[in-house]
């Protein structure tokens, strides 16, 4: 029996990558340049699931994984998993910390390290890449550049650690979910996450939703908004909420926010992780 084909946000070296090993050390990993290929790939058949970072504990969620859900992809949440970030500093062999003039990195690993790149590199010109293990690719082909990024990066790409553990916490977290064409059977100890708009403006109307989940029990772990890219001021309402969305209750709440929607889209029910992380 073949392997299982899992697409991940690469090139390898990635926090996605270390992710989609801890979920299946077993599977066929397929690197992808960005969070819309990814979900391109499973879409496509190309490859079965896909693994992509959703949320992180210092700059919270993931928003271009955000917008694949609710605009581009019809892809169901399968499993999530939580993971320890440690951030490194990279160089090439040799260089030292006053060299570095150029800084790349994922946006959301710059925003993370965003308190020691103000006091260690105040100076330092900050490229955004398209991934961690991307940027050390392209500071290893550059002169005075420095680049953050995994340990396992440093070994692939034989760059040299300057500096570890420069996230602004100890305890940085990033949630990844494996995208897949359907979710997950119920487990007993689920959650749900869903996306939904309204179309007219008047007081009330997220209050009436929410109140749809609390009279029946449910529990909301997550509340967010996002921008619909149609009108300015108009906003899509993501929430996260325990249980599954066949259970009774939670199916019952699901049917009635859904007609006061004008935007309604279930990405997916779930297992709830439960790790050491």
């Amino acid at each position: 029996m073949s392997a299982k084909r899992i697409a991940f946000l690469g090139p390898p070296g990635t926090f996605s990558e270390e992710a989609a090993l801890r979920y299946d050390p077993t599977a066929q990993l397929l690197p992808f340049a960005s969070v819309a290929a990814v979900a391109a790939a499973v879409d496509s058949g190309m490859a079965e699931e896909g693994v992509v970072a959703i949320e992180n504990s210092i700059e919270g969620s993931v928003t271009d994984t955000l917008d694949i859900l609710i605009h581009e992809s019809r892809l169901s949440i399968k499993q999530e998993l939580v993971l320890p970030v440690e951030h490194c500093l990279l160089v090439r062999p040799g260089m030292q910390a006053a060299d570095v003039k150029v800084l790349l990195s994922h946006p959301q690993a710059l925003g993370q390290c965003r308190r020691f790149l103000e006091r260690c590199f105040p100076k330092a010109e900050i490229v955004a890449a398209l991934s961690t293990a991307a940027a050390v690719e392209e500071m290893m082909a550059r002169e005075n550049a420095a680049a953050i990024a995994t340990r396992r990066a440093a070994e692939l790409y034989a760059a040299e650690i300057l500096a570890r553990d420069i996230q602004d916490r100890s305890d940085n977290l990033t949630r990844f979910v494996v995208l897949d064409q359907t979710d997950h059977p119920p487990t007993g100890n689920d959650k749900t996450s869903l996306a939904f708009s309204f179309s007219d403006d008047h007081p009330g109307l997220l209050v009436s939703a929410l109140q749809e989940f609390s009279s029946r029990g449910i529990n909301l772990t997550k509340v967010e908004s996002r921008p619909t890219k149609e009108r300015l001021g108009e906003y899509i309402f993501l929430l996260d909420l325990a249980g599954h969305r066949s259970e009774t209750a939670v199916a019952e709440a699901l049917q009635v926010v859904e007609a006061q929607a004008s935007f309604f889209r279930i990405f997916g029910s779930y297992p709830r992780y439960i790790g050491s992380a």
